[in-house]
C-alpha cells in the first residue's frame, strides 16, 4: 500500500482550505497554508510551488467575489446575517465598517490579516458601490500578500513542522487526524468564548416591552443608537428619541451624558454585542443604570413599535 505524496495534494489542499475560510466557513485558512507550504519543500519543484499559490489565489479570489456579489445584492443587510453565524463576536462588524469607512477598498490589502475582519469588509465593499474591478485589483493583492506570508512561513520553518507531524505519527494521529482535531478545538473554544459572553450579558438586557414601559414612567431616560455610519445609512431610521453615539468620538460624546439617568443602548446586531459592550463601558464611568435592548433596533421594529427618520444637519 503505497503511502500519500502529500506535496502532490499541495495544490488542492491550497485551494480548499484557503476558499473555505474566504466563504466564512471555520477552517484555519492561515495554518493551512502554512503546513502545505511545509510540504512543497520535499518535492523541489517550482512548477508546483507556483501552481499552490495560483490554486490558493483562485479559492481566495472566488469566495471574496461571492460575498462581494452578495454585498452588492443584499446591500448592508447581509451584516445582520453575519453576525447571527459568524463565531467571532459581533463587534468585528462594527470594527470592519468603522475601517472602511476611514480607508476604503485599500483595507483590503491587510484585512486578511486580522482575524473575521476580511469576511465582513468584502460584502462592506460590495454594499458600498465599490466598482468591481477596483475590488478585484486590491482583493488579488491583499490575497498574494497573505498567501505568499502563508506559504513562506512553511517553507522557512518546514524542519520545525516535520517534527510536529513526526511526533503526531509516533502516536498514531495522521496529517488529516491532526488537522480534524485542532479545527474541533478551535470551533469549540470560539463558540464558548461567544456562548459565555451573550450569557453575561443577558443579565444586563432590557426587553422591547420593558424599554416601552420605561419610556413612559421615565420621559428623561436616554436612548442611545451605537450603529455603525454605514448601518445608519442603509436604515436611516431609530427609536424616537434616540441619540446617535459614533465610537469614533466617544470619549467627547460620553462626557455630555448625564449619569443620573438611565440609559439605553442599542444597535443592529442581534446578538446586541456592540451595545452591550459599550454599556459595559458607561458602567465603568459612573454611568449606574445601562442596560442594552435585546434584539436591537430590528426586535423594537419588529414589535411594531413607532421608528423615526434620522435628520441629519445643515
Amino acid at each position: 500500500m503505497t503511502s500519500i505524496n502529500w506535496s502532490d495534494t499541495a495544490p488542492v489542499v491550497a485551494f480548499l482550505g484557503v476558499f473555505a475560510g474566504a466563504i466564512g466557513l471555520p477552517v484555519p485558512a492561515m495554518p493551512t497554508l502554512i503546513v502545505v507550504g511545509s510540504t512543497l519543500v520535499a518535492a523541489r519543484d517550482p512548477m508546483l510551488i507556483i501552481a499552490t499559490f495560483l490554486a490558493a489565489l483562485a479559492g481566495a479570489f472566488l469566495g471574496d467575489a461571492a460575498w462581494f456579489l452578495t454585498g452588492r445584492r443584499f446591500g448592508y443587510r447581509v451584516l445582520d446575517g453575519l453576525c447571527r453565524i459568524s463565531l467571532s463576536p459581533d463587534t468585528c462588524v462594527r470594527r470592519a465598517s468603522g475601517f472602511f469607512e476611514k480607508r476604503g477598498v485599500k483595507l483590503l490589502l491587510v484585512s486578511r490579516f486580522i482575524p473575521g475582519l476580511s469576511l465582513v469588509a468584502i460584502p462592506i465593499a460590495g454594499a458600498s458601490d465599490t466598482r468591481f474591478s477596483r475590488f478585484t485589483v486590491y482583493d488579488l493583492l491583499g490575497a498574494t500578500l497573505w498567501i505568499s506570508v502563508g506559504l513562506s512561513a512553511g517553507m522557512l520553518f518546514y524542519r520545525q513542522i516535520d517534527a510536529v507531524l513526526a511526533l503526531l505519527r509516533q502516536f498514531g494521529i495522521g496529517l488529516a487526524a491532526a488537522g480534524i482535531i485542532a479545527l474541533a478545538l478551535w470551533i469549540v473554544f470560539r463558540y464558548v468564548r461567544r456562548t459565555l459572553l451573550i450569557l453575561r450579558l443577558r443579565k444586563t438586557r432590557i426587553s422591547v416591552d420593558e424599554l416601552s414601559m420605561l419610556l413612559a414612567n421615565e420621559p428623561g431616560a436616554l436612548i442611545v443608537d451605537v450603529r455603525s455610519t454605514s448601518s445608519r445609512r442603509d436604515d436611516p431610521f431609530v427609536i424616537p428619541g434616540s441619540r446617535l453615539f459614533d465610537l469614533a468620538t466617544a470619549d467627547a460624546e460620553l462626557a455630555t451624558l448625564p449619569r443620573h439617568s438611565a440609559v439605553v443602548i442599542y444597535c443592529s446586531c442581534p446578538n446586541e454585542v456592540s451595545a452591550a459592550r459599550v454599556a459595559e463601558r458607561l458602567s465603568k464611568l459612573g454611568f449606574a443604570n445601562v442596560r442594552p435592548l435585546t434584539g436591537g433596533l430590528g426586535a423594537w421594529r419588529d414589535a411594531g413599535r413607532d421608528v423615526e427618520a434620522i435628520v441629519v444637519a445643515t
